[in-house]
C-alpha cells in the first residue's frame, strides 16, 4: 500500500510537471537552450520526487508509532503531494525566467545559493534564531533539514547586584554597597533534551566568564597583609573603592518546564519561547585574576590607582545557581561555596542576584 501510494503521487507530479514543461517551451528557443532547460527541469523533478518520498516515509513512521491516525496520515500524504507538485510548478517558472535573464544579460543574477552574512535583530528561521549580532549563513541547496535537533546552542548574558556574605553577619550588616556592587556574566551554552519523546527536562551546560564586583563602605579598601586579605580604612577620602574578581566557569543546570512542539513535513522542534522555565544547578571553574580600583585626592590632585594582584583569592571557584522565568528571560541567583580569600580568619562568600537572558 505504501509503495503504491508513493508511485501514484509521484506519477501525478510527473504528469503535472511534464504538462507544465511543454507549455513553457518557446518554439524559437535554440536546441542547446532547450536541452539546458530540460536538464534543469529533470533535476527539479528528481529532487521533488526524493523529497516527497522522504515525506511519505516519515508519515508512515509516525503512523506505525501510533503518533497519528490512518485518516491523518492520508491527509498528510495528500498535502505533501500537493505541496511538491506546486514546488515543481514554481521552480519551473523560476528556471524559465532565469534562462531568459541569462540570455539577455549573460549572467545569472538570481541565484539564491552561496554564503550570506546577516547583521541585525530578529528571527532567521525556525532552527536558527538570533536576537542581535552577526550570523554567517551558508545556503546550500543540498543541505537537508535535520528531523530532530535534540541539542541547541545559544548566548547567555546575565547582570545584576552582587555582594558578599561574611561569616557571622547578615546582608543587612554587609561591608559592601548594595546598589554599587554588581556582577555580569557572558557565556555560551548547550541545551540537550533528556528524553526522546518529551521536552519537560533539559540539561543546560556551557562555559561562562563571571565578573564579580564589590564596593566597600565606610572609606574601606582591601589590603593584602601577606597572610590574609582584610578591609582597612584608607587614610584619604576615597571617591571610589572597587574590588573585582574575574572567573572562568563551566555551569550546568537541570532545566524544567513545558514547551511547544512544532511539527513539519519532515522535521519537528520543541520550543520554550513564551513558556515557564526553571533551572537548578551549579558551576565550577578557575579564578582568572583580581584587581582593585581606587580614586581619591592627594595634595589637591586627582589620583587613580588600578592594582592587579593575587590578594590571596581562591584559585578554584565552585557554587550553586538557579533561575526561574518566562522564555529566555529569568530571575537569576548564584552563590559561591568557596570563600573569596584563602586563610582569612572570617570567610566571605560571593552572592549575586539579577536578570538572565538566554538566546537559544
Amino acid at each position: 500500500m505504501k509503495i503504491l501510494y508513493t508511485l501514484c503521487l509521484s506519477l501525478t507530479i510527473w504528469i503535472l510537471a511534464t504538462t507544465y514543461g511543454n507549455s513553457q517551451e518557446n518554439p524559437e528557443t535554440t536546441n542547446s537552450e532547450i536541452q539546458d532547460l530540460h536538464s534543469v527541469k529533470e533535476k527539479i523533478i528528481q529532487e521533488e520526487k526524493e523529497a516527497l518520498k522522504k515525506a511519505v516515509e516519515n508519515i508512515e513512521s509516525r503512523l506505525q508509532a501510533q503518533a497519528i491516525t490512518e485518516t491523518e496520515a492520508e491527509a498528510l500524504k495528500k498535502a505533501a503531494a500537493e505541496k511538491h507538485a506546486l514546488n515543481i510548478e514554481n521552480r519551473f517558472a523560476i528556471a524559465s525566467n532565469q534562462s531568459e535573464l541569462i540570455k539577455r544579460n549573460g549572467a545569472d543574477s538570481t541565484s539564491g545559493y552561496g554564503t550570506r552574512i546577516i547583521l541585525g535583530i530578529g528571527q532567521v528561521d525556525i532552527d536558527n534564531d538570533f536576537i542581535f549580532g552577526i550570523k554567517v549563513q551558508n545556503k546550500n541547496k543540498d543541505k537537508k533539514r535535520k528531523y530532530d535537533r535534540r541539542t541547541t546552542t545559544g548566548f547567555v548574558f546575565a547582570f545584576g547586584l552582587n555582594n558578599a556574605i561574611t561569616e557571622g553577619k547578615s546582608l543587612d550588616d554587609s561591608d559592601f554597597k548594595i546598589g554599587g556592587s554588581r556582577f555580569a556574566e557572558l557565556g555560551w551554552s548547550w541545551k540537550t533534551r533528556v528524553f526522546k519523546n518529551s521536552n519537560w527536562l533539559r540539561i543546560k551546560y556551557g562555559v561562562s566568564f563571571q565578573f564579580n564586583g564589590l564596593k566597600p563602605i565606610d572609606n574601606q579598601f582591601y589590603v593584602d597583609t601577606g597572610e590574609q586579605t582584610e578591609l582597612q580604612v584608607h587614610p584619604l577620602e576615597l571617591k571610589k573603592s572597587k574590588f573585582r574578581m574575574d572567573n572562568l566557569v563551566a555551569p550546568i543546570h537541570f532545566e524544567f518546564g513545558p514547551s511547544k512542539k512544532t511539527e513539519g513535513e519532515n522535521y519537528f522542534r520543541y520550543s520554550t519561547k513564551k513558556q515557564f522555565v526553571f533551572g537548578l544547578g551549579g558551576y565550577a571553574g578557575v579564578n582568572l585574576g583580581a584587581r582593585q580600583k581606587l580614586k581619591y585626592r592627594a595634595d589637591g590632585e586627582r589620583q587613580k590607582q588600578k592594582i592587579k594582584a593575587d590578594y590571596n583569592t581562591n584559585n578554584f571557584i565552585y557554587g550553586l545557581s538557579a533561575y526561574v522565568g518566562w522564555g529566555g528571560t529569568s530571575l537569576y541567583a548564584k552563590y559561591d561555596l568557596n570563600p573569596i580569600f584563602k586563610n582569612n580568619a572570617v570567610d566571605q562568600r560571593n552572592v549575586s542576584l539579577g536578570l538572565r537572558l538566554d538566546f537559544d
